[in-house]
């Protein structure tokens, strides 16, 4: 600072006697600096990026906790250099057709022209401002786009599906409180299902066969029923609720596909006689679409298989086309207002939850783009046509459906099944996941199974050759040996 401010007295000697203007000439000087990009690089930065693949590789395994692993024994990992399109391009040198949408998020593959230049736009205005006290039009736009997609009213733009589901919980039980029902503090559930890893989403998955039993007893106690696809007619559902329908607040479900918790698919008329139900115990009913959304199940959203409107819906991955973490609970106006009713001569009662990147703009923006692509018609020029991602993922169900039937006289197999752009080998045990992945190294293809469940959610953009890659990949790691523990 001494030295900056010798600078500009030797450059103006009148500025040494005038602090006003010497102080704005310094500011302005700082600002401008601050503006530019900085060559400098830390020490600890340059060695992290200018590692060989190897030494990175060593340090990823030693330091870096991945997804449901273990850095006493590490799962093998992929060095991924770039991703185009459907193709991930490994530091190796193999290229592998991606099957999994990275976690059923990216629709449009990678490194989308149209959502590139989104991003590219909103960060010329901002990156980012807090959404407590100011507003910004892509968020309201996104949420307004939202709310009439689906049929719902309002929308809290959050950070990610698991808060998403945290919010919903959030929104029942404000609304039964505000409704003079506090007593109505417990959630109902089916077993098989998974809504995230957060503390609330996790006590609604399945206690027993899920991922989360190592939290079994610091979790809230919740009640669940029999999965859908082994209590069609709702008995067990109707049995709970009449039960403890009392202390209920809300049934939380996964429309039409179980999706972590197994890949099951069901019957939506469950849903149909679940909505009764539910109305008859005062029970709100949350739908989580936060893989089903956004035509991945073979409609814009699952609950377009029912007559089910939810009180309150979960939507995340897709939104963003896979670009950023983003997703939104809606929710009807019932419910959006009855959480604020206010007691007797009180104000209205805020909804309680604000995170930091609460409907972030770049998020929203290219969350935008993202349904504009997926929603644009398929034929240009003739609006009437069939939307783009409709077209897409009757392909991709068209194809999934002739290739993987060949895997049902496997004798390994238990079922084969397709909905929408999904694909499911379920396996009578617990696939190899390591030599899963070293197969699919080898066949150019990328597959990540859980469980008993060889399964595909490909990118929309996917063309038939490259499906072909996919299941053909499949039906050869269900014959190899060495992947399978049948």
């Amino acid at each position: 600072m001494v030295l900056l401010r010798s600078l500009i007295a030797n450059l103006n000697p009148h500025l040494d006697r005038n602090p006003t203007l010497l102080r704005h000439v310094k500011n302005s000087t700082i600002r401008k600096s601050l503006s530019t990009t900085s060559s400098f690089v830390h020490p600890h930065v340059k060695q992290a990026l200018e590692r060989s693949t190897e030494e990175h590789l060593a340090v990823d395994r030693s330091t870096i906790f991945h997804p449901y692993t273990s850095l006493l024994n590490p799962t093998p990992t992929l060095p991924v250099k770039s991703a185009k399109g459907c193709t991930l391009t490994l530091e190796t040198g193999e290229s592998l057709i991606d099957g999994m949408s990275s976690w059923w998020a990216c629709v449009h593959g990678y490194n989308n022209p149209s959502l590139n230049a989104a991003v590219t736009a909103q960060l010329s205005s901002m990156s980012h401002v807090m959404f407590g006290g100011l507003t910004h039009r892509p968020g309201v736009a996104l949420g307004d786009t939202l709310t009439k997609l689906t049929g719902m009213d309002s929308a809290f733009i959050c950070d990610s599906g698991s808060i998403s589901v945290e919010i919903a919980l959030k929104m029942a039980l404000q609304y039964h409180r505000a409704n003079s029902n506090p007593e109505k503090s417990k959630f109902i559930t089916v077993e098989g299902g998974y809504h995230g890893d957060t503390f609330g989403a996790m006590s609604v998955c399945d206690p027993v066969n899920g991922m989360h039993s190592a939290f079994e007893s610091v979790l809230p106690k919740h009640v669940f029923c029999r999965k859908p696809t082994e209590d069609p007619e709702c008995i067990d559902l109707s049995e709970k609720l009449k039960a403890h329908g009392d202390s209920i607040a809300a049934f939380v479900i996964e429309p039409i596909v179980q999706g972590a918790g197994g890949m099951r698919f069901y019957s939506p008329e469950y849903l149909n006689k679940a909505r009764k139900l539910c109305d008859s115990h005062d029970v709100v009913l949350i739908f989580d679409e936060i893989a089903t959304g956004f035509g991945r199940a073979g409609k814009l959203w699952a609950k377009d298989y029912t007559e089910v409107q939810p009180d309150i819906m979960c939507i995340g991955k897709a939104l963003t086309g896979g670009y950023m973490t983003s997703a939104a609970t809606l929710s009807t106006r019932k419910i959006s207002h009855g959480v604020s009713k206010p007691p007797s001569n009180g104000p209205p009662l805020p909804l309680m939850h604000g995170p930091t990147f609460t409907a972030n703009p770049l998020a929203c923006a290219v969350a935008l783009e993202s349904l504009n692509l997926l929603l644009r018609p398929s034929i240009d020029g003739e609006p009437e046509s069939e939307p783009w991602w409709k077209t897409r993922v009757d392909m991709i169900n068209h194809h999934l459906s002739d290739k993987l039937s060949a895997a049902r006289s496997n004798p390994k197999v238990v079922d084969v099944r397709v909905l929408g752009a999904i694909g499911v080998i379920e396996m009578c045990s617990p696939l190899n996941v390591p030599e899963v992945t070293r197969k699919c190294v080898e066949l150019g293809a990328w597959l990540r199974p859980f469980g008993n469940n060889l399964y595909t959610f490909p990118p929309y953009v996917i063309e038939e050759e490259e499906l072909e890659v996919l299941t053909k990949a499949m039906i050869s790691i269900i014959e190899d040996d060495k992947c399978t523990t049948c």
